[in-house]
């Protein structure tokens, strides 16, 4: 008796080292690949994520000559109907440990009676929670968390599956992949799906990357963050792949990823609340029009400015200019972090909700950090020393273009200030005397 099963594409759009599609395959005789198109999570998904998102559909879909069915609607609706539809006894999916996802999945196993959820891998290299201090409970600080990571280890990657060899499912109506949404004018999104991330990754020069990855001038990063983001590569097997000079330095950052998605799974809470909770007494500004210009970069400082271009540019920012900027909008600009987190989600085309908002708390001084409040970052220092020669700054903003060296991160001191750029809207000096002032009232 011929038997169907379903595979529940969620966070892991490939075909190699993917776990949940071997097992699907080896349970049945033939398999149904499935994409829902979730209202709930789109709604909170900016455009740049959005459109990546159905890049990366399309590319799985030619993958699978043509076969991903994708349908739109409540998980918990679609996936009973479609079960009973082509008489399925399992629903394979790899896990999901956030907030939202283990909520939706816990509904649809119930949702779907007598017909099985199957849980194969993960989207991590070692899943959230499976890792913790001797006393059982979740590490708070990163360096531990590492070595205790390195020392547990994961799986070697599984196998590519080859979708010829698999006999897929038919006859199902697929409502098709939606068109891309509406991008800001001019930006440019990198090339989406498996193969993309895969040529990404070949192109990734590791040993140069201790020494060249706090540079936003230079293209010394991964550039995986977006492709990590919806499973066109598992992080599985980048760790499998490094070797050599920088591997260990590329390694923690993976490991940050895990890291941040053990908290949240922890302390879901912490995705939108203070995960120091004093912190949410402080006194935060929510000047509109100081917000505006932080978002649109036209602060006056040029490696906060060029930031804020790059991400309307190109949905991503360089790390280190992430850390500037958000130092900048909540201790200069004295806002809180939800506020720039939530801006960040709705442009960042590699928005992960773990490491987005722990990284702002991170800055803010909030987060899991052990460092304390008082880390601020001076815009014209972190210029000078990441961006020494102006180059990242000119990249972004033209109307500085005819200046020459470091002196484009204080154009305020030129003797002749470009005309058409921003005066700075705030005295860094200032500001930082204000944050610390503001720090000293919430002291317990």
């Amino acid at each position: 008796m011929n038997s169907t099963t379903v595979l529940w594409f969620r966070r892991d759009l490939r075909l190699a080292d993917n776990p949940a599609l071997l097992a699907a395959a080896e349970s049945a005789d033939r398999v149904l690949p499935l994409f829902v198109l979730d209202d709930r999570l789109r709604r909170h998904s900016g455009a740049p994520r959005l459109a990546f998102l159905y890049r990366c559909l399309r590319a799985l879909d030619e993958s699978l000559g043509g076969r991903l069915v994708v349908v739109r609607g409540k998980p918990a609706n679609v996936l009973p109907r479609l079960t009973k539809e082509v008489d399925a006894n399992e629903v394979h999916i790899s896990a999901d440990h956030g907030p939202y996802g283990a909520k939706r999945d816990r509904a649809v196993a119930d949702a779907l009676g007598e017909t099985r959820l199957v849980s194969t891998g993960s989207a991590y290299a070692i899943p959230p929670g499976e890792i913790t201090k001797s006393d059982g409970h979740p590490f708070r600080v990163f360096t531990p968390f590492y070595q205790a990571w390195r020392r547990h280890g994961w799986p070697t990657p599984a196998p590519t599956a080859d979708p010829d060899g698999i006999r897929w499912a038919n006859g199902v109506r697929s409502t098709g992949i939606p068109a891309d949404p509406a991008l800001p004018k001019g930006m440019h999104l990198p090339n989406g799906g498996e193969q993309a991330a895969q040529q990404q990754w070949r192109e990734f020069d590791v040993a140069g990357y201790p020494d060249g990855r706090d540079r936003p001038a230079h293209p010394a990063t991964s550039r995986m963050s977006p492709y990590l983001k919806f499973g066109c590569v598992h992080p599985r097997s980048l760790l499998a792949d490094l070797h050599g000079p920088g591997a260990e330095t590329y390694r923690k950052e993976l490991a940050w990823r895990e890291f941040y998605a053990d908290v949240l799974w922890h302390q879901p809470d912490s995705a939108r609340d203070y995960y120091q909770p004093r912190f949410a007494k402080m006194r935060y500004d929510s000047d509109n029009a100081a917000f505006e210009a932080w978002a649109y970069g036209r602060t006056g400082y040029p490696i906060v400015d060029a930031g804020m271009r790059q991400l309307l540019a190109e949905g991503w920012m360089h790390n280190r200019v992430r850390m500037i900027v958000a130092s900048f909008l909540v201790k200069d600009l004295h806002q809180e972090w939800t506020r720039g987190a939530r801006w960040f989600l709705d442009h960042l085309v590699d928005g992960d909700l773990a490491s987005n908002q722990h990284n702002w708390q991170w800055v803010a001084g909030c987060g899991t950090d052990a460092a304390p409040y008082f880390r601020i970052f001076n815009p014209v220092t972190q210029g000078r020393k990441f961006d020494p020669d102006g180059e990242y700054a000119r990249r972004y903003i033209p109307e500085l273009a005819s200046i020459e060296g470091a002196a484009i991160h204080e154009p305020w001191k030129l003797t002749n200030p470009p005309a058409n750029y921003p005066h700075r809207i705030v005295d860094h000096a200032d500001e930082r005397s204000e944050a610390l002032k503001r720090l000293a009232e919430i002291k317990d």
